[in-house]
């Protein structure tokens, strides 16, 4: 926090203060990433140095998007980690297409593509470890008149033969495209690894996913576990995600 401060002059004066007592602070980077919103952002992070703290990036950045989410902007964020190059500072390939991508979106305005989440399984944080809120869908306060904003659909649990896990669906849907947010959680006894079967509505497409391993795009999508997220204790739970093109809305989801 101090090379954020002194190297890299990021933050203002009054931060100086928290440099050396970072549980003084009030506010979290979460909270600092949801302050851009619902501002087109695109966070690229370097896994591959540890004392950048990619992993509480990965948690901070899916925890703003949840923020992007509530205000109806879910496109609007973009965050990327999984990048092969181990160097400290250097422009990656990967980054090349989302963010020509970025720039014709929000600052050219000749595009359209919604943003992207690539984390990386070296190091792939886990909202569900930290996350006690459910996203609100946001809208302006009384005496104003606004459309109706976009709803997540109702979080629908489907138990397996046996109860070994449940998976909970929630998607947040806006024009051309979704995110869904699926939370797996283990029955009454230990899992050591978990896969998720989704039944995606006719014409839906998952173009990225997180804190998983997915095979298949359209039609039924299967979503395993990352590795790090597989094994969970009884009652525990793990969230992974997905973006897409099309509709989310009736996803349907079996838990193995």
């Amino acid at each position: 926090m101090g090379n954020a401060y002194g190297e890299q002059p990021w933050f203002g004066d009054a931060f100086s203060a928290y440099t050396g007592n970072p549980a003084a602070l009030p506010v979290d980077t979460h909270e600092l990433v949801a302050m851009v919103a619902p501002r087109g952002l695109f966070i690229m992070e370097n896994p591959h140095i540890d004392w950048l703290g990619a992993r509480s990036g990965s948690v901070a950045a899916l925890a703003g998007a949840e923020v992007y989410k509530a205000v109806g902007a879910g496109g609007n964020i973009s965050y990327w980690s999984d990048v092969q190059d181990g160097t400290h500072c250097a422009t990656r390939p990967e980054w090349r297409t989302p963010l020509q991508q970025n720039i014709q979106t929000f600052l050219l305005k000749t595009g359209t593509a919604a943003g992207t989440f690539r984390i990386s399984s070296r190091k792939a944080g886990n909202l569900a470890e930290w996350r006690d809120w459910s996203t609100p869908v946001l809208a302006d306060g009384p005496g104003t008149t606004t459309p109706t904003p976009t709803t997540p659909t109702t979080p629908t649990t489907t138990p397996p033969p046996g109860d070994a896990c449940t998976a909970t669906v929630s998607v947040n849907q806006w024009t051309g495209g979704f995110v869904t947010t699926i939370r797996v959680t283990a029955g009454p006894a230990p899992v050591t690894g978990w896969t998720v079967t989704a039944t995606l509505p006719a014409g839906a497409t998952v173009t990225s996913a997180w804190n998983t391993e997915r095979s298949g795009n359209t039609g039924t999508v299967r979503f395993a576990d990352a590795g790090f997220n597989g094994a969970l204790a009884a009652g525990q739970s793990a969230e992974f995600g997905y973006q897409g093109t099309g509709t989310g809305a009736g996803t349907t989801v079996t838990c193995a």
